[in-house]
């Protein structure tokens, strides 16, 4: 999961909230308490597309206290050599069935204005634009724009 975390990182580093250094810093077994308190349970989880010797996607879940129906997709990643073969629709399909086993019929889901690769995969996967515009949570002169799909 680290080596996944840091390309990441490199190939996207204004998708994430944190940077390649800082990742790159934190010790393997500081990865180790991290994957095992967010990996799954009702209120986070990750999944991972592992075909056989390196994890090549992510995609995790999380709920907001504010909107208790909804779940969060957040940091969603395919390695360049999968895009295109439809790890991206596995990765949130597994997102959407966690939501909605614990009873969130809704995803939701921010992505970079301008990031126009990830919004045209993330329309065809059935997210719509709702026109909420909010700032980059780690750059302010960008700005986020939000997604919804049914989970």
């Amino acid at each position: 999961m680290r080596a996944l975390r840091l390309e990441m990182l490199a190939d996207a580093p204004l998708a994430f909230l944190e940077t390649v250094a800082d990742a790159a810093a934190r010790p393997h077994a500081e990865y180790a308490v991290r994957i095992a308190s967010t990996s799954t349970g009702p209120q986070t989880a990750q999944f991972v597309a592992d075909p056989g010797g390196r994890l090549v996607g992510h995609a995790g879940g999380t709920v907001i206290p504010s909107e208790p129906g909804l779940t969060v997709v957040y940091a969603v990643y395919v390695t360049p050599l999968w895009r295109g073969s439809g790890l991206l629709a596995d990765l949130v399909e597994a997102v959407a069935a966690w939501s909605r086993a614990c009873g969130r019929p809704e995803l939701m889901m921010e992505v970079v204005v301008g990031n126009d690769r990830a919004y045209r995969a993330y329309q065809r996967l059935g997210f719509t634009d709702t026109g909420v515009r909010v700032p980059h949570p780690t750059i302010p002169a960008m700005t986020e724009l939000q997604m919804r799909r049914a989970a």
